[in-house]
């Protein structure tokens, strides 16, 4: 009884275990004698965290710490979230996820292979909670900016579900991270001797279609009803599988639509700084993959809410490729989901070209190439709006289209910034100016707890809408002043709490939950929202 405590972290102590609770729960002599209160835990564990000399080495022991403690390791995340959220997630886990395989220590979630073709149910069920109720499953081909990492992208899903526990109170009894280990076309990884994933090509076409589909009808059998996040599919996989799943299953793409509620939130609160409208926006976008993609539809549908025609509505977004703009004269070139956006124009190939061509009051990058935002281009969009709005949304921070330091100095102070992972204040003009980190961690936890509470049958772009909605209303005029279009981290409970509260609004709006509504919809989700605490055992 005592070592089996010990060695499941969702029920370890540690030395919290109280004396009453060591003799009746068979732990005596198997702990130091003196009892710590969790605050001493704390302090202990910060202690060490602080010592370390690397983002990775801080990984690396808060990693450790999940795997032995998660109630502490919870609690400390919950406390320190400013400071925690750049080891756990952005930008320190691309490069755990780069490093995976030297620094793996001790499985974490399940593997599901190509060579499990027949047997997925199987697998599914050797996982030791019954009761999982969300799974964050990745196939590791486009891992933040970071490319083709195969199995090396364990560490998004793992991240991805730190998150939605710490930020949004989902217990982690109910979350299991997964990796579809179809193989890497990464000849760098096949050639590592670490590399703990197959050895052999991506599995593409028919054969991948049929593992998916083996996948996701296996996780509705074995786990009825969870709910099944998206993360990090190539681009052509991921359009596929959410069009394709999302009527069928609880699910969706936080690439495409997680990005797409935060940016349009940035964009939402961005204006009650320039004073402009919804309808007078002309979006830029530096990147025509999913998350540029899923930020354009979102917008479109906020406009058509706002009374705007469709047509209309998606004249307001313009696209960057590789190729160049997205005009009409290319539309017969273009993949289907591009095609709505390729408007009448002049073909330019190059982004300051663009810029002078589209005029744009936003520039958002989503392209995953650094540095694109030149001088010249920050400047451009200096010179055509008053209050530039520059949102360089690409992770990790080497792949940031720019820095805030230089959309802020190349803007003489005015331009509206936000980027995907943090990055330090800048000081300009006598200003100490804070950006926005516009992190899809504002959006999909408060989503996935919306769902989760009252069993949300599927998950629509109406609550995405309503979550970008309530995210940008929640940014106050003291954080805008500072600079910021984002909620401070540290209120990132609350601000998930009032999203979990607009999604499953909109879920019994749409008839789509299997609950009955409750008197008092935020007390309802706060009951239910996971709290750090130990538990008392009865002796």
């Amino acid at each position: 009884m005592g070592m089996t405590l010990l060695n499941n972290p969702l029920m370890n102590k540690g030395t919290a275990y109280t004396e009453a609770e060591r003799d009746a729960l068979g732990l005596r002599g198997l702990l130091p004698p003196r009892v710590f209160p969790i605050e001493r835990q704390v302090e202990r564990v910060l202690m060490n965290f602080r010592k370390k000399t690397t983002d990775l080495e801080k990984y690396i022991f808060l990693t450790m710490l999940q795997q032995r403690n998660e109630t502490l390791f919870y609690r400390i995340l919950l406390d320190n979230m400013e400071e925690m959220m750049p080891i756990i997630y952005t930008p320190t886990v691309g490069q755990a996820c780069l490093e995976f395989g030297s620094i793996f220590q001790r499985p974490r979630g399940l593997y599901i292979t190509a060579n499990d073709r027949g047997r997925i149910r199987e697998v599914l069920r050797h996982w030791p909670c019954p009761g999982v109720r969300l799974i964050v499953v990745t196939d590791g081909e486009r891992i933040l900016g970071l490319g083709d990492l195969g199995a090396y992208g364990m560490g998004i899903p793992i991240g991805k579900l730190s998150l939605y526990t710490a930020c949004a109170g989902v217990h982690p009894y109910y979350c299991l991270p997964i990796v579809l280990d179809v193989g890497t076309n990464n000849a760098t990884l096949r050639g590592d001797p670490f590399y703990i994933g197959l050895d052999r090509d991506r599995m593409r076409g028919a054969e991948y279609d049929a593992l998916t589909t083996e996948f996701l009808e296996a996780t509705q059998e074995v786990f009825p009803g969870v709910l099944v996040q998206f993360e990090d599919f190539g681009n052509e996989n991921a359009f596929h599988l959410l069009g394709h799943w999302r009527d069928k299953i609880c699910t969706f793409n936080d690439d495409i639509q997680g990005t797409a509620a935060v940016a349009v939130a940035g964009l939402l609160a961005a204006m009650r700084l320039t004073g402009g409208e919804s309808h007078g926006q002309r979006v830029l976008f530096m990147g025509a993959g999913e998350a540029g993609l899923g930020i354009a539809g979102l917008f479109v549908e906020h406009l058509t809410r706002m009374g705007l025609p469709l047509d209309e509505a998606r004249r307001s977004c313009w696209f960057m490729d590789s190729k160049g703009l997205l005009v009409a004269s290319r539309k017969a070139d273009l993949v289907a989901h591009k095609q709505p956006y390729a408007h009448e124009a002049d073909f330019v190939r190059d982004l300051p070209s663009a810029i002078r061509e589209i005029k744009p009051t936003a520039l958002i990058g989503v392209c995953g190439t650094g540095g694109v935002f030149t001088p010249e281009v920050i400047s451009l969009m200096a010179e055509i709006n008053k209050r530039p709005v520059i949102f360089a949304l690409s992770n990790p921070t080497s792949r940031a289209e720019c820095t805030a330091e230089a959309a802020i100095v190349g803007s003489e102070g005015r331009a509206i910034f936000a980027s995907g992972s943090p990055m330090p204040p800048v000081e300009f003009g006598g200003r100490h100016i804070v950006t926005g980190q516009g992190n899809n961690v504002y959006i999909f936890p408060g989503v996935g707890l919306g769902t989760l509470a009252f069993q949300a049958r599927h998950v629509t772009d109406e609550m995405f809408l309503a979550a970008a909605e309530t995210l940008a209303g929640m940014v106050t005029d003291e954080e805008l002043a500072e600079g910021r279009v984002y909620p401070r981290l540290h209120r990132i409970r609350d601000v998930s709490l009032q999203i979990a509260k607009a999604v499953a609004g909109e879920a019994f709006r749409a008839g789509l939950a299997e609950e009955p509504l409750p008197d008092d919809l935020e007390a309802t989700i706060r009951e239910r929202m996971f709290h750090p605490q130990y538990t008392e055992y009865a002796v």
